[in-house]
């Protein structure tokens, strides 16, 4: 599948999801910056809450940390415009660390995606295991293909 067709893909998986009550993304780094409860809901009040589309690949990478702190709702929100970011050469941190180092909390954090939407994620973790790019990443992206995102 070549990137066009992966985004059309993730796009139309994730097509209406929205955070809800989930973490946000500048909350999410707020949280990493061990920040007051008053902070946090200040983030979270300008946070994206309805439409994961409009959030900016700047602002992904201005939080690339936030990956490791959302919820369930909170990656089920963020992960389809990350890694949409990623097929377009604008998120300059990569994703497979996230999608494959699957140690408990991690874990958790995938528990609200449904079964068309983990086979986009195993989609675009194909995509990675054929880039030149992730060729390091490469046995991490097989052992998560083959043990979790099946």
């Amino acid at each position: 599948m070549n990137p066009q067709e992966l985004i059309q893909l993730i796009t139309k998986t994730f097509e209406g999801v929205n955070l809800k009550e989930g973490i946000g993304l500048s909350q999410a780094g707020a949280i990493d910056d061990y920040e007051t409860d008053e902070v946090n809901a200040a983030c979270r009040e300008k946070d994206e809450k309805e439409n994961w589309i409009r959030i900016s690949s700047a602002d992904l990478n201005k939080y690339y940390s936030s990956l490791s702190f959302f919820d369930a709702k909170g990656m089920r929100f963020h992960l389809p415009a990350y890694m949409i970011a990623e097929l377009k050469g604008e998120y300059f941190f990569g994703m497979a660390f996230a999608l494959t180092h699957l140690s408990d909390y991690p874990k958790t954090q995938f528990a609200e995606l449904n079964l068309k939407q983990r086979q986009a994620v195993r989609e675009f973790l194909f995509w990675l295991s054929a880039n030149e790019d992730y060729d390091y990443n490469k046995p991490h992206i097989e052992r998560a293909l083959r043990d979790y995102w099946i």
